[in-house]
């Protein structure tokens, strides 16, 4: 089974390891968008899908899009049995959808139809939805709409922040495709539907979604620290400049003498400040001002005394 690879993050890399460990399959090529520049150097960075490649020996192809004939042409002479998507940042349009036996397959950090969209994982953490999972699903020109071949069940602790419970979904995605892909092409199993009264749609994260609103209650705002992490995290201002919260936690103590916002010290060498809320306190572990690096709190209140009891 010849197969091509999309996908260009971290996490992404579990999903095309399980391809290359498939018998009688084989990944003539991986696509990732182009190198971009990082850096305070601006210089041009491959995508850690591409770096893992490279290491891999495989094929890398890196389209700005698929609108050129040059691009397609590629595609059709690679004769792909099938196209695995997972998290590739580009959308694929019909020529390419149409073009393997198999199918274009994605894999989604959610059950669909439930979270479909950009942002599904952050929305499961602010939804405080008790299970999630992963789903394998057939592309179509919708939006996340293609019909679903399988799906499997991720049951939450309450504690998970994006960035971690989406590479456990992807690498539980690439174990699932390594089981699935074999039946898929077999014709054991079929591709059913997704049910459109159950759809629902996540939007796309923007960066004012992090700031802090403290009229909010603490467990809010906890769980919202929780959703955006690594971006576009929480923030607040002191003294005229961004405060990123970088580890935050959530104290169900009674707030309401207090005016939210209002910074205290506490007894606590973990969460030396807590910050008052419309209910509860949220605890300060780490923060980042402006321009510098992440500290401990403590070390950040050797530096700046006047933090407490100052006004967020």
């Amino acid at each position: 089974m010849r197969l091509i690879f999309m996908g260009t993050p971290t996490f992404a890399i579990p999903v095309l390891a399980s391809l290359t460990d498939l018998v009688d399959s084989e990944v003539v090529a991986v696509y990732t968008p182009p190198d971009r520049p990082a850096g305070r150097g601006r210089k041009a960075q491959p995508s850690p899908v591409k770096e893992y490649a490279i290491q891999r020996g495989l094929r890398v192809v890196q389209p700005a899009n698929f609108r050129s004939e040059e691009v397609q042409t590629t595609l059709v002479e690679l004769r792909p049995d099938a196209i695995i998507v997972a998290a590739y940042g580009r959308l694929l349009p019909k020529p390419v959808l149409d073009l393997p036996p198999l199918g274009c397959l994605n894999i989604h950090p959610s059950l669909l139809p439930r979270h479909r969209g950009p942002s599904p994982v952050a929305t499961t953490i602010l939804n405080r939805d008790g299970v999630t999972g992963v789903t394998i699903m057939l592309l179509d020109e919708g939006m996340d709409t293609g019909p679903l071949i399988a799906q499997h069940e991720f049951f939450l602790q309450g504690d998970e922040n994006t960035e971690d419970l989406t590479a456990a979904l992807f690498a539980l995605g690439g174990r699932l495709l390594n089981e699935t892909l074999p039946q898929w092409r077999s014709g054991k199993i079929q591709s059913e539907p997704q049910d459109e009264s159950l759809a629902s749609l996540s939007r796309k994260l923007e960066r004012a979604d992090g700031l802090v609103d403290w009229t909010l209650t603490a467990g809010e705002l906890e769980r919202r620290a929780r959703a955006f992490t690594s971006w576009p995290g929480l923030y607040t201002s002191w003294n005229g400049n961004n405060l990123k919260l970088v580890d935050v936690s959530y104290h169900e103590v009674d707030s309401s003498k207090w005016e939210p916002g209002t910074v205290f010290q506490t007894d606590d060498p973990e969460t030396p400040a807590v910050v008052a809320t419309s209910e509860g306190f949220l605890g300060l572990k780490r923060i980042q001002l402006e321009g510098k690096r992440a500290v401990n709190v403590k070390d950040f209140l050797n530096g700046a005394p006047d933090f407490i009891g100052s006004k967020l």
